[in-house]
Parts: C-alpha cells; sequence; structure tokens
C-alpha cells in the first residue's frame, strides 16, 4: 500500500495531538483499542450518511494511532485532489465497472508487510442504502483476518472500536450478529441508515 498521512513521521505527531484535542473540545469520547492479532483487519464504518464521516474518522483514526486505508468512489480522486486523497490513506474505488475489488482487497491485506486496517462502509454510499453490501465480509474472508466493528454515533458523540467478529463463512447468521451490534447507532443524517438486507 501507499504511503498516507499515517505514515508520514513528525505530521502523523502533529495530526494526532491536533485531532485529539479537537475531539475533546467538540464533546467527543474516542472509545476503544486495536486488539492484539488485528493489526491486519477489516473495518465497518457504519453508520455512513454524511461528509463529515470521513474527517472524523480520519480524526478518531489518528486518536487511536490506527493505520487505516478506505475506499471512496472514484470521483473524488479526481485531479488536483488525487494525491491527497491517496495521502489521506484513500482507495478509488470504480462503482461502474466490473473489478475484482473484494480479491485485490484481500490481496493488498496478505501482502502488507505491516499493520494495515481495511475501512470499508457495508452501506457502500454515504446516500440512504436499504442493503448492506457484503464485500467488507468477503474481503476479510479472503484475507483470513477479523472484522473490527468500528462505529460513531453522532447521537451520543461516541466513536470507536467495538468487538473483533471473527467471519465464520455463514454469510446470513453473520450479518445478522453484526448489523444487531449497529442497530443502536445514529449517524450525523439518521434517516438514511436503514438497515433491511
Amino acid at each position: 500500500m501507499h504511503r498516507t498521512i499515517f505514515t508520514t513521521p513528525v505530521v502523523n505527531t502533529v495530526l494526532r495531538g491536533l485531532s485529539v484535542a479537537f475531539l475533546r473540545l467538540t464533546g467527543w469520547t474516542v472509545e476503544g483499542a486495536l486488539p492484539r492479532g488485528a493489526a491486519k483487519s477489516v473495518f465497518i464504518a457504519a453508520p455512513h450518511t454524511s461528509n463529515w464521516d470521513l474527517p472524523y474518522t480520519l480524526m478518531v483514526a489518528f486518536a487511536l494511532r490506527l493505520n487505516p486505508h478506505w475506499m471512496g468512489k472514484q470521483s473524488i480522486f479526481k485531479p488536483p485532489f488525487r494525491g491527497l486523497m491517496m495521502w489521506l490513506g484513500g482507495i478509488p474505488v470504480n462503482r461502474e465497472q466490473s473489478t475484482n475489488l473484494v480479491a485485490a482487497s484481500s490481496q493488498a491485506l496478505i501482502d502488507a508487510d505491516g499493520p494495515l486496517q481495511l475501512i470499508v462502509p457495508p452501506e457502500g454510499t454515504r446516500s440512504k442504502a436499504r442493503y448492506w453490501k457484503t464485500g467488507f465480509y468477503y474481503i476479510a474472508l479472503g484475507a483470513r483476518v477479523p472484522i473490527i466493528m468500528a462505529y460513531m454515533d453522532y447521537a451520543t458523540k461516541h466513536s470507536g472500536l467495538g468487538p473483533v467478529f471473527e467471519p465464520t463463512g455463514d454469510i446470513e447468521a453473520d450479518m445478522a450478529t453484526i448489523k444487531a451490534f449497529y442497530k443502536p447507532f445514529k449517524g450525523r443524517n439518521p434517516d438514511q441508515f436503514e438497515q433491511v438486507g
């Protein structure tokens, strides 16, 4: 994976301090820590209902000393912002083209020679989504890494890392368990976070 803001010396220290200070000043509480054995993992990013989710996610990642990469729609990676978005940990995704993104993402996790957390929003979009995409699940299954149930609850201003989930291969049962965990959380635009399928 490419170098990011989280792996750039000095810059990451300064931005961590600023992130912690901003979150405290605005009333956010950051909870949890990356468990041992989960240095390589897939993070669920939910609820995802606003453009504000990205800056808050980056600040929480700094506060928790993570090394995340995240998937974003290809349009936000157009010049002149491509370099910046990549440096922020972004990986462009072309939703209109059929690609083997799941296999490529799994292989990237396998090949990484250090800690790597891949953040994947299950809704796939910040617009209202009635059905969760299952890419995050199959990426974790293919790479044989755990899923970390990360959350951002705008109602209580709590964000952090929830339980570690080991995918069993029984996707129906596993998704039911995962969705049950996320049921209480509210996004910035809560009417856009509806779990149906």
